[in-house]
């Protein structure tokens, strides 16, 4: 299995609007994604670091699961523009992204 990883660091001033997120941009994934390869999504939502007085390191953390790499990369050629051109309409962080192979 793969997993796309899409941080969103928590820098202060920065917003991050979950509603949005969780009920437009979400579905929106699924619209685009789900009949190409993407096998279901996972959302964690920073609310604190080791340090309990500390913030969370990230805002959002997002796993998009595929079964191949090569469906991510052709799923994200095919319709990377509208996913990531929707970013602006939730967060003025630019997030990081990571493609990986989940060992267990």
């Amino acid at each position: 299995m793969i997993r796309v990883t899409v941080s969103y660091p928590n820098e202060p001033g920065k917003k991050f609007d979950w509603s949005y997120y969780t009920k437009t941009h979400g579905p929106l994934l699924h619209r685009h994604l789900d009949s190409r390869g993407l096998v279901r999504i996972e959302i964690d939502k920073g609310i604190s670091a080791p340090d309990p007085n500390a913030p969370a390191p990230f805002v959002a953390v997002c796993h998009l699961i595929f079964n191949t790499v090569g469906e991510v990369h052709e799923a994200f050629k095919a319709v990377g523009r509208p996913v990531m051109g929707d970013i602006p309409n939730y967060t003025d962080i630019k997030p990081t992204i990571q493609i990986s192979e989940m060992v267990t």
